[in-house]
């Protein structure tokens, strides 16, 4: 944990040298067995030019772990791809591939859209 200005909690100002800041604790999520995981997997286009991207969404777990997935998502579709906020952007209409792969991996998929 960074102890930085931004995680302060209950700031107040001390000419106490020993004072000592409380800082708030990043709590990382359990992440689910794939079993358990209930992914949404949809195209979007909007934002991008017409370009189409696959968007994987609603995983529970740590960062770290969706960045595995993410990775592993890219490698197998052999797309480019991001992940943040929560979701795994993967390049193109791939859609029908990562839902086999994720399927494969032993997650509960459901398509969304059209």
């Amino acid at each position: 944990m960074s102890k930085n200005k931004k995680n302060r909690k209950n700031i107040v100002y001390s000419t106490n040298p020993n004072h000592s800041y409380e800082y708030e604790e990043e709590e990382d999520e359990e992440t689910l067995l794939p079993g358990e995981q209930n992914l949404t997997a949809y195209i979007d286009r909007k934002f991008r030019k017409g370009k189409a991207v696959t968007i994987i969404a609603d995983f529970i777990g740590s960062t770290d772990d969706l960045k595995e997935l993410g990775k592993t998502l890219k490698i197998k579709c052999a797309v480019g791809g991001n992940v943040k906020d929560g979701i795994v952007i993967l390049q193109g209409d791939v859609r029908e591939k990562a839902v086999k792969i994720l399927t494969n991996l032993g997650y509960n998929v459901k398509k969304s859209g059209s």
